[in-house]
């Protein structure tokens, strides 16, 4: 009886360890390479207004009620928008800290790569992960997962 209980204890224990790998890769959040893709492709996409006075700001044009909050969130200190302008390496930063946040929820929620690059940039334009189905920000999403996808290795 002893024998039977260590030898399935012993079992059990190989078994943990033997799933733990794959555990850890399902919920393991999105890799670096797919993050640096996606802020590409937002910077790529970024509608351009011609317009220096456009009340947003740095290559991925943000809105400056925006910056507080990613800011604070990534960096843990509020930046004026003309330091997150002046600062394309800070900037980059916060993007990619917000960018890695919305795949990473886009992913688990959708568990597909070209999904999650969608609804994340239908969150990045709109404030909603869906809905962008139609007219500009539809052109925006589809934008951005051609951008994506050329950033992509296959």
């Amino acid at each position: 009886m002893r024998k039977k209980t260590i030898g399935l204890l012993l079992n059990g224990v190989i078994v943990s360890f033997g799933l733990l790998p794959l555990l850890a890769q399902a919920q393991q959040p999105v890799s670096n390479t797919q993050v640096a893709a996606m802020v590409e492709a937002l910077r790529q996409a970024a509608p351009q207004t011609k317009n220096p006075n456009d009340g947003l700001y740095s290559e991925w044009q943000v809105k400056p009620e925006t910056l507080k909050g990613w800011t604070r969130t990534c960096l843990k200190r509020e930046l004026t928008p003309t330091q997150f302008e002046n600062s394309p390496a800070i900037a980059r930063q916060v993007v990619s800290c917000i960018t890695r946040r919305e795949l990473t929820n886009q992913f688990r929620a959708t568990n597909n790569e070209i999904a999650s690059v969608r609804g994340a940039a239908c969150w990045w334009m709109t404030g909603s992960y869906t809905g962008c189905d139609k007219g500009f920000t539809a052109e925006y999403v589809q934008k951005v997962v051609r951008f994506y996808q050329q950033q992509r290795p296959n």
